[in-house]
């Protein structure tokens, strides 16, 4: 799994931050983009269409998939689609962050950011 995961690396942010929205469970589209906006202070703000391209191709390369649950009706609107990690969504994850920790302490060794034990 780990050479499969790795195969997908790297990962364009808004990629990444699209699996970490869904790495505590599943999401609706619009939850996954106000939680990337709320996480990065704005920084990341994902439109519609570019949620939607980016959840097609997860879903085709088997990162993601629709879920088959649904919540009552009377309490969501039954057009939204909620979508979770795969396993090999969580092992790629997983994989581009140990990559970027990893590039973390390269920039910490050049002395470009502090380590977390100086701040």
């Amino acid at each position: 799994m780990t050479d499969r995961a790795e195969s997908h690396l790297p990962l364009a942010p808004s990629v990444f931050h699209v699996l970490l929205a869904l790495a505590d469970g599943e999401k609706h589209g619009y939850a996954v983009m106000k939680e990337i906006r709320t996480r990065t202070g704005g920084a990341i703000s994902l439109g519609a269409s570019t949620l939607y391209g980016i959840v097609k191709r997860l879903v085709e390369d088997e990162l993601i998939e629709e879920s088959s649950e649904r919540p009552d009706p009377a309490l969501d609107d039954e057009r939204r689609r909620y979508y979770g990690l795969t396993e090999l969504g969580r092992a790629v994850a997983v994989a581009e962050s140990r990559r970027l920790e990893a590039t973390l302490g390269i920039a910490r060794a050049k002395r470009l950011i502090p380590s977390p034990r100086t701040r």
